[in-house]
């Protein structure tokens, strides 16, 4: 069939393109310099091919992101624990954002440009972020005695940004275990804390 030949080309060139945008993420010096128009010559494709197949360079950087999460994707919706859905509330939540941090240190410059310049809304809006808020908030209105569960949701997510995680692991050069360490400790810190009504945070009038 005449029809299966261009599928089959489209699929391959779709395939070189996250490869070649993979690569370049992974030696650039800054995500502003992984153009499309290096992305379809690292590929060997022409920038006709690159925008049929992802529209832009959002589009690329979220099916990059997509194809990287994977394997996340697959142990948090139905792998083993710490990390599957069978793990209570109490150690899911650390173990998905220790994993969401490990994450974006391995792919930090892919992380920016999604976060800083993959939409032009807010990126509080963008699909990905919407995904691990939505699962945050779930687990944490499971723990007992915690409450606001979407503002903390909110809070935990703003402790893995990927700007913060490059500031950290660039500017200021704390090493990889220790910021796990950091990010362990103050989850456990808001997930042990009570509301602030009871902490007598709260002020009165």
């Amino acid at each position: 069939m005449p029809e299966r030949k261009p599928r089959k080309d489209a699929a391959r060139n779709r395939q070189a393109v996250l490869a070649a945008a993979d690569a370049l993420f992974a030696r650039c010096e800054s995500p502003e310099g992984v153009t499309l128009a290096a992305v379809a010559a690292a590929a060997g494709v022409g920038k006709g091919t690159l925008f049929r197949a992802f529209g832009d360079r959002p589009g690329l950087l979220r099916a990059l992101y997509e194809a990287r999460l994977e394997p996340v994707r697959e142990a948090v919706e139905a792998g083993p624990p710490p990390l599957g859905p069978t793990t209570p509330p109490r150690q899911r939540v650390p173990a998905l954002l220790d994993t969401l941090l490990c994450f974006k240190l391995d792919n930090r410059h892919l992380m920016l440009a999604l976060e800083e310049g993959g939409s032009s809304s807010s990126p509080y809006q963008a699909d990905h972020y919407a995904r691990w808020h939505g699962l945050l908030d779930t687990m944490l209105g499971q723990i007992p005695g915690l409450t606001d569960s979407d503002f903390t949701a909110h809070a935990l997510l703003a402790a893995t940004r990927a700007d913060l995680v490059e500031h950290l692991a660039g500017q200021a050069c704390v090493p990889r275990e220790r910021m796990r360490e950091q990010l362990a400790d103050f989850v456990a810190r808001v997930l042990e804390a009570g509301p602030a009504r009871d902490r007598g945070l709260t002020n009165e009038n």
